[in-house]
């Protein structure tokens, strides 16, 4: 039903997380695949958990192309109606995948979200509930949650569980970060979703993770500057073309 795409290097600092994202996956109550992208990584350093795990598939790229590029190479590979973006550092609550799947199979809205939570180094965790609020939302709705490029994203984009087609007529975006901003954007502008009022997702904290590196900062505000343009022409488009069609235009 279900296929989480993940992308990652396999760096020695993140196997660890990696294994414990599939455990994390390995507790979900419905039927799921994975396909993880290996930017430049050998199949070889795949934990073993994971190479023995016949519902997970990976995809080799020869060279390191970034997480944007490897993320939408591997979306190519997904042959489930469901597709879920994952980082390889992270994992789901246990019942991630079951009350989202719920969601959408009954009512036939496009995606369905959740909150989130920051998993801190000694096990803790921070609940975080992004600035939409729960409920139903219009296609294009919640990128008015953003009110400004400098605040924080309306939406978790990895928790977001969408129609297939959905994700992949809004992949990630082409940046070197802030490509999941697009990719969230661009399916909540597309199709009408819910979103939960419970997390369905855990962010990992640790010295490794990209939004720790010194270099982050330098284009973290021009990333978010481009994401919330695309968001705001989107909608706009959207609602032009809408207009013109109930007006007769053609």
């Amino acid at each position: 039903m279900i296929t989480v795409v993940i992308a990652s290097r396999l760096r020695e600092d993140r196997l660890d997380y990696l294994t414990a994202m599939h455990a994390s996956l390995t507790r979900q109550s419905v039927p799921w695949e994975a396909v993880i992208a290996l930017d430049g990584a050998s199949p070889d350093r795949l934990p073993d958990p994971l190479a023995q795990d016949s519902r997970v598939r990976t995809l080799a790229l020869p060279r390191p192309v970034g997480a944007a590029c490897a993320r939408n190479l591997a979306l190519a590979h997904v042959r489930t109606r469901y597709t879920n973006w994952a980082d390889d550092d992270d994992e789901f609550t246990d019942d991630a995948m079951s009350v989202r799947l719920n969601i959408l199979e009954s009512t036939g809205v496009g995606w369905c979200a959740g909150w989130s939570e920051d998993r801190h180094p000694d096990g803790s965790t921070t609940l975080w509930r992004c600035p939409a609020p729960p409920g139903r939302h219009e296609a294009g709705d919640v990128w008015t949650y953003w009110k400004s490029p400098a605040d924080t994203i309306p939406i978790g984009p990895t928790t977001i569980l969408a129609h297939t087609d959905l994700v992949r007529a809004a992949p990630m975006g082409g940046l070197v970060q802030g490509e999941d901003y697009c990719a969230a954007l661009g399916v909540t502008s597309l199709a009408p979703g819910i979103l939960l009022p419970q997390p369905v997702y855990r962010y990992r904290k640790h010295p490794g993770q990209m939004t720790r590196q010194d270099a982050y900062d330098v284009l973290e505000p021009e990333a978010r500057r481009h994401a919330w343009n695309y968001g705001r022409s989107l909608r706009a488009a959207l609602r032009a073309r809408d207009t013109s069609a109930a007006a007769g235009v053609v």
